[in-house]
C-alpha cells in the first residue's frame, strides 16, 4: 500500500501520471471539494466516485479557495491536513490542490475521462458542465443525497459544547 503523502502530486507530476494511466487503457475520474473534516457524504461520493472508473483523482480547494467558498473561519484543516486525509482513503489515487474558484482549468490540463459531482448538482447546474462537453468528459452525479455538510458537523458540535 502507498503511504498517503506519496498520493498528493503537483499539477505537473500528476498530467504525467495520467497519460501513462490513459496509455494503459485505464479510465481517469475527477472529484473535488473543500474537504473541512471528513464525514460520511465525503466517503459516500468519493467512493461512488471511483466506480465510474479505474483511476480517481481529488482536487482538493487551497485554504485560499476554501475561505473564498466558505467564509471567515474556514477552513478548520489547513490544505495539507485536508489534502492527507483525503489521500489516506484507499479508494483515491491522487490528490492535487488548486486555488482557482471551480475545476475548469484541472479539467483542461489533466483531461479526465470523467468529471464526478456530488448530488447537490444535477447536469444542469455543474459549473464546468461547457468545458466538459468540449473536451468530451462525461460528467457523472455520484454519491448519497446531500444530507451531510461540514457545517452542519460544525453546529451538532457547538450545540453540545453549549449544552
Amino acid at each position: 500500500m502507498r503511504e498517503a503523502a506519496s498520493k498528493i502530486v503537483s499539477r505537473e507530476a500528476l498530467r504525467r501520471k495520467l497519460l501513462e494511466h490513459k496509455r494503459r487503457g485505464e479510465c481517469v475520474v475527477f472529484a473535488n471539494g473543500c474537504f473541512d473534516t471528513l464525514h460520511v457524504g465525503h466517503i459516500r461520493y468519493l467512493e461512488s466516485a471511483r466506480r465510474e472508473g479505474d483511476i480517481l483523482v481529488v482536487g482538493v480547494n487551497d485554504d485560499s479557495g476554501v475561505g473564498n467558498l466558505k467564509g471567515p473561519g474556514r477552513p478548520i484543516l489547513d490544505e495539507n491536513a485536508r489534502a492527507l486525509l483525503v489521500a489516506a482513503l484507499r479508494c483515491v489515487d491522487y490528490v492535487v490542490l488548486f486555488s482557482e474558484a471551480n475545476v475548469q482549468a484541472l479539467l483542461e490540463e489533466l483531461l479526465p475521462d470523467v468529471h464526478a459531482k456530488g448530488t447537490d448538482y444535477t447536469a444542469d447546474t455543474v459549473p464546468e458542465r461547457a468545458t466538459a462537453a468540449r473536451l468530451g468528459i462525461r460528467v457523472a452525479i455520484v454519491g448519497d443525497p446531500k444530507d451531510h455538510s461540514t457545517r452542519s458537523l460544525f453546529d451538532s458540535i457547538r450545540k453540545v459544547a453549549h449544552e
